[in-house]
């Protein structure tokens, strides 16, 4: 089956570009978790993360905003000797501060989705030169966020994020995916 340029052999890759890339995402849940992993990203490639979701989902409380936002100095420290997850002490606080921000909004899901105007951005890449790592949507999200008192939310993770989560279908047209999504 022919897959985006950026998909290679391993099958979590595989199955996360099958299933779950660029598939229009509304679960308050699943887009808190997508944001959370895209500010443990930075700096790494996206296949390492996935390799350590299941251990994200099982320290950080499934992604729980609430007991995230509750999470002590004291269990940042005990994550840090944690081998299951990227030890990094500003993106674990970033992801405390970020479950924080997530509880003070009204309604995250209406906010996110926004940014593209409530429906899906359907482009018609042909190849990883046209697809573009930042946007205007995308810087629009990374300032209003960071207004909002987000952090590890630069336009490049934003607009990751908006391609994972679909806000954006980044498919190229030589994608198996990509007739489904671009409908």
């Amino acid at each position: 089956m022919p897959r985006c340029f950026w998909c290679n052999a391993e099958p979590l890759y595989i199955a996360y570009h099958d299933h779950e890339w660029g598939v229009p995402q509304r679960n308050a849940q699943a887009l808190f978790e997508l944001l959370v992993l895209e500010g443990f990203q930075a700096g790494l490639s996206w296949i390492t993360v996935l390799k350590k979701r299941e251990r994200y989902r099982q320290v950080l409380f499934g992604f729980d905003p609430v007991q995230l936002a509750a999470m002590d100095d004291a269990y940042i420290e005990q994550l840090l000797q944690d081998p299951g997850i990227i030890r990094n002490r500003l993106k674990l606080n970033a992801a405390r501060q970020n479950a924080q921000a997530w509880l003070r909004l009204e309604d995250p899901v209406a906010l996110l989705w926004s940014f593209v105007g409530g429906v899906p951005k359907i482009n018609h890449f042909s190849g990883r030169a046209e697809v573009p790592a930042i946007t205007p949507e995308a810087e629009a999200m990374s300032k209003a966020l960071r207004k909002l008192g987000f952090t590890f939310v630069g336009p490049t993770i934003c607009y990751a994020y908006m391609q994972a989560t679909g806000m954006v279908m980044d498919h190229t047209t030589d994608c198996d995916r990509y007739p489904a999504l671009s409908r």
